[in-house]
Formats: structure tokens, C-alpha cells, sequence
């Protein structure tokens, strides 16, 4: 029989830096922020998705009435992707347009180039 010496306990973390009580590194001071957001809507393109797949399984299993519900459940989600999409589009045009977006983007730009 073999005597395995005990591992010893792991070190803690270090505690995150003062002033942050989620731990989440601060920005870089004159780190450039990108203006607004940019959401992901594939979320709902996936609801679609799996709504339209239920179409054929329920054809082929013999419910029309179900095969119908969930070809319209998935053309309203499809819809609703749209309007999201059609919604940020148009939120993307007002920040860079009229948000001063393009001048943050330029000045993102001239830094890249200057290589800082």
C-alpha cells in the first residue's frame, strides 16, 4: 500500500480591483466606446426556425390543424425578426447620423491606423 501525500488547497482569486463590485476590468482611459449597441436577433430567427421544422413533422404525422398552427406561428416570428431588424437598422442610421456615431467611429478609425 502506498502513502500519497494530501494535495495541498488551491489559492484563492485575488480580490477584483477597488471601486468594481462585479470584478469586471475597467476600460482603458481614452479607450474609445462603440455609440449604442448591437443586438442580436438571432434569437428569434431561431424560434422561426424551429416552428417551421414542426411544419413537416406534424404534416407527416397527419395533423393538418397542428402543421397549420405552427406555419403560423413561425410567420409571425419571422415577422417579428423583421420589425426588430428593420427597427435596429433604423436606430443604426440615427446614432451614426444624427448621435455624432460617425465621429466616435472615425476617431476608433484614426486610432487603428496610428497604431495605438
Amino acid at each position: 500500500m502506498s502513502s500519497i501525500p494530501p494535495v495541498p488547497p488551491a489559492a484563492p482569486p485575488p480580490p477584483p480591483p477597488p471601486g468594481d463590485p462585479y470584478g469586471a476590468p475597467a476600460a482603458m482611459p481614452g479607450t474609445p466606446i462603440a455609440p449604442g449597441t448591437v443586438p442580436n436577433y438571432l434569437a428569434w430567427a431561431i424560434i422561426a426556425t424551429v416552428f417551421a421544422a414542426k411544419v413537416n413533422t406534424l404534416l407527416g404525422q397527419g395533423d393538418l390543424a397542428g402543421a397549420q398552427r405552427a406555419s403560423n406561428t413561425a410567420k409571425v416570428w419571422c415577422w417579428v425578426t423583421t420589425g426588430l431588424c428593420i427597427i435596429g437598422l433604423l436606430w443604426t442610421v440615427y446614432s451614426l447620423t444624427l448621435g455624432g456615431g460617425m465621429e466616435q467611429y472615425r476617431m476608433i478609425f484614426e486610432q487603428m491606423q496610428s497604431g495605438v
